[in-house]
């Protein structure tokens, strides 16, 4: 045991010797010295620190000892100021270990860690160094970033750079972070450098996750900003290559590729960088960004030059000069921004028809940059890709020359249009008719015509009109535009025979149009030629099919019957058949009218009676009834109110629920303004069996004021009687409806159990329904059988109406509604009774209602 001084001495006791000899029987265990190291962590430094080297000098290699020792030590140093001596001894303590585990980062990280905080720059950067030296390759990311920090955090910029270049050639995508700091410290040509080598690099990643061309963007940004700085780069060719490289959003390369050259002082340069911008860019975007910045500069070398003239006192001559030179180079820039717009936007697509009429109009005024510009337009437009009407184009450019008064030159520009191999027949089209009126302006009727013949003209050989493989020229002799205009023309500067010719090969060529049809036809009966008119509408009904038809049979027959009238009914009534033949049922309504009407006013009553008949079958269900009104109406005009009776029973026979139920309201207000009441109330009976009391309350509220007039309280009862039976009957039928729906959607296995139940219940509807005919009160109930499962109950209550009717109670509803009716009472004859003496003492006869109050007190 080593000899120890008297304060030292003065530690040690008696509980230390079990441990003293632990460590002497197992001198190089690191068990039992730290085991040793814990019992004594409560004594003074010195004698901590004297047990860890008694350890280190029997375990020089152990890394635990001397990572808690240089711990123990930095901690019993950190209140201390650095220039304290004691500093020193713990470097010496990190330089021992290292000498046996120079190997381990954590040691070297520590020691460094420590000598920054000593603030001992050229020690700490060799200890830095050497801890690099020592260290394996895939150890040195564990020492760079304090290393870095190091450096960055002290004045010696010169030191920082070295070590950030060795440091990129270990971690050479940490290039970003090199560039900050050179721009940080004001070496700009060596970022500029090293940015440029990372944007030319192909595998470089940003680790700001910044793309190429953001990168692109800080290196022009970079070099434009500091031309006298950055000495080692052309500047002109970087970013001259980035215009190349990244097509999209150009506009701030062009604009600090002039900024490069103000801040430089060469603006004439700037000037025309500026220029060859705004006439390069293909999007607006970037012509407004260089646009503006040209403006800008303008604006500023006008007021640099004005404030410099007043700050002299003075301007001379050749200041003058300059200054209005400036100006004037000024207006004409912000003159020429609506042409260079469109020149932009023409860059961007060159074949955008509506841009190169929109830039026609610019130069209004001005007539040889118009004719330069629609030359310019139809050579470089091309039909495939046009955007727009290539044909208006073509016709504006003839138009131009028409309104100066050069007609010749119109022509010339328009035949050329005739021969373009236009996309679509239509725009051809468009050109000859522009092309015709253009000579009908000028009153060259002749030419005109001879236009229209030429381009109705057939081709060599027959081609299909939507045969695209072929030339709209060959396929221009159908088109109906053409053929239109061209027999317009002939109507008005024409013969009769040949506009006729022109309307019949229309129709030989089958291309006609419905309106053609009726021009044709009005032409013919201008010229009174009737029956012609009455061909071309044949023609007409021959070509279309329903509904396109319709109008042609509309105006035929109405035309045939306003010529002839009477005179040929029969020839009439057999164009109606062939039209009422072929005729959709939806469409047949207004032709069953016009047939009607020829009858009434020229044929048989009979007849028309006849077609009313063939229309209440022959019409939808939406048309019927109206039919079925007009049908009656006239059947009493004619042969009076009697005749109707079969009508209304066919009626209410066919029609549906909604229509049958007027027509019995209606039936059976006839009967009973005929007098004859058992045939109404058995009609009003009749129609009650579609009349479903929650909905029709129009009907039962009409057969409630019959009985009330008409009835007595024995008619007003059965009325009540059948009003419950037929609300029943519904609601049996809405209820089955829903308890099928609800079975059915519950799945197979719910189904399977509810059939019995099913049954069940239509057993006791079919009980109900024969005991309401025999009018035997009883209660519509839904019996459950005990062994019903719960999914059937759950299908029972969803089905349950809450209003319910109950049959069969005692008659006191009756009684009661009854009671809350008055009935209308008429005094009956006292010649009835033959002498027998009255209840009442002035010799009236009770009242139905009196009679039944007295019967109950009974």
């Amino acid at each position: 045991m080593p000899v120890l001084d008297n304060a030292t001495e003065l530690v040690f006791d008696e509980s230390d010797l079990p441990f003293e000899e632990e460590c002497l029987r197992h001198p190089y265990q690191v068990k039992s010295w730290m085991r040793y190291i814990d019992h004594k962590s409560s004594s003074p430094k010195a004698v901590v620190n004297l047990v860890y080297e008694r350890a280190l000098k029997q375990l020089p290699g152990s890394y635990k000892l001397w990572y808690n020792y240089l711990k123990l030590r930095r901690r019993q140093v950190k209140e201390k100021c650095i220039t304290d001596p004691v500093y020193e001894d713990v470097n010496n303590a990190f330089e021992r270990a290292l000498v046996f585990l120079h190997k381990m980062p954590r040691i070297w990280i520590d020691y460094c860690t420590f000598l920054v905080d000593q603030n001992k720059i050229t020690r700490t950067r060799h200890v830095f160094d050497r801890a690099l030296r020592a260290l394996p390759l895939t150890q040195h990311r564990r020492v760079w970033p304090l290393y870095l920090k190091f450096v960055r955090s002290h004045n010696i910029p010169e030191t920082a750079i070295r070590v950030y270049r060795r440091y990129m050639k270990l971690v050479p995508e940490d290039a970003e972070e090199f560039i900050d700091y050179l721009i940080k410290i004001g070496r700009l040509d060596e970022a500029a450098s090293k940015l440029a080598e990372i944007v030319n690099r192909e595998n470089f990643v940003s680790r700001k996750r910044k793309s190429k061309h953001e990168l692109w963007h800080e290196l022009c940004e970079l070099i434009a900003k500091n031309p006298e700085k950055v000495t080692s780069l052309k500047v002109d060719a970087i970013i001259r290559g980035g215009l190349k490289r990244f097509t999209d959003m150009i506009g701030q390369l062009w604009c600090s590729l002039a900024d490069y050259y103000i801040r430089g002082g060469h603006f004439e340069k700037a000037r025309d960088i500026y220029e060859e911008a705004i006439q390069t860019v293909t999007t607006v975007r970037d012509f407004g960004q260089v646009f503006d910045a040209y403006a800008q500069f303008e604006e500023s070398m006008i007021s640099t030059l004005m404030e410099s003239g007043g700050e002299m006192g003075k301007m001379n001559e050749d200041d003058d000069i300059d200054l209005e030179l400036r100006l004037a180079r000024f207006e004409h820039l912000m003159d020429r921004r609506p042409f260079l717009l469109s020149s932009v936007l023409l860059r961007q697509n060159p074949h955008n028809v509506n841009e190169w009429l929109k830039r026609v109009k610019l130069f209004e005024g001005k007539p040889q940059e118009v004719i330069n510009t629609y030359t310019e337009a139809v050579q470089t437009v091309s039909i495939e890709k046009a955007v727009g009407k290539p044909h208006v184009m073509w016709v504006e450019f003839a138009k131009f020359y028409e309104n100066n008064g050069q007609l010749t030159e119109a022509r010339v520009i328009l035949e050329k249009a005739v021969k373009v191999p236009f996309r679509t027949v239509d725009d051809l089209a468009t050109v000859w008719c522009q092309f015709s009126e253009m000579e009908i302006r000028h009153e060259n009727y002749d030419r005109a015509l001879r236009l229209m013949q030429r381009a109705t003209a057939m081709p060599p050989r027959k081609v299909q009109y939507y045969d695209k493989s072929e030339p709209v020229q060959m396929r221009i002799y159908r088109n109906l535009k053409v053929w239109s205009m061209y027999a317009d023309l002939e109507e008005s500067l024409g013969t009769f025979e040949s506009t006729k010719a022109v309307y019949n090969r229309i129709l030989d060529l089958k291309i006609a149009s419905p309106q053609i049809i009726f021009n044709y036809g009005i032409f013919l009966e201008e010229n009174k030629y009737y029956e012609e008119a009455f061909k071309a509408y044949e023609r007409g009904v021959g070509m279309f099919k329903w509904p396109h038809v319709k109008d042609i049979w509309n105006t035929y027959l109405t035309k045939f019957i306003e010529r002839y009238g009477g005179k040929k009914l029969e020839r009439a009534r057999d164009l109606f058949e062939q039209c009422l033949d072929s005729c959709p049922a939806k469409h047949a309504k207004p032709f069953y009218l016009l047939y009607v009407k020829l009858e009434e006013q020229y044929g048989l009553a009979r007849h028309a009676m006849s077609i009313y008949e063939r229309a209440t079958t022959a019409l939808p269900d939406d048309a019927k009834l109206e039919m079925f009104k007009l049908y009656i109406k006239k059947a009493s005009e004619l042969f009076g109110i009697s005749h109707t009776r079969e009508i209304y029973e066919k009626a209410i026979e066919v029609l549906p629920d909604n229509g049958a139920r007027e027509m019995s309201l209606s039936y059976a207000e006839l009967e009973t303004k005929l007098g004859e009441i058992d045939r109404a109330r058995a009609i009003y009976s009749h129609g009650s069996q579609m009349s479903d009391p929650r909905i029709s309350k129009t009907f039962w509220k009409a057969w409630q004021d019959f009985e009330v007039h008409h009835g007595n309280e024995d008619t007003f009862r059965e009325m009540l009687r059948i009003k419950r039976s037929v609300q029943a009957q519904f609601s049996t039928q809405v209820n089955f409806v829903s308890v099928q729906m609800l079975a059915a959607a519950a799945g197979q296995e719910a189904g399977n159990k509810a059939g019995d139940e099913m049954a069940k219940l239509e057993e006791v509807a079919r009980k109900v329904a024969e005991e309401a005919k025999q009018d035997k009160p009883t209660k519509v109930q839904f019996v459950r059988s005990e062994e019903a499962s719960s999914e059937m109950e759950a299908l029972a209550k969803a089905s349950h109406n809450p209003d319910e009717i109950i049959l069969g109670e005692d008659d006191e509803d009756d009684e009661q509604e009854i009671e809350e009716v008055q009935l209308e009472q008429k005094a009956v004859p006292t010649e009835v009774f033959g002498g027998v003496g009255t209840d009442e003492q002035d010799g009236k006869l009770l009242g139905a209602k009196e009679r039944l109050s007295r019967k109950r007190k009974k």
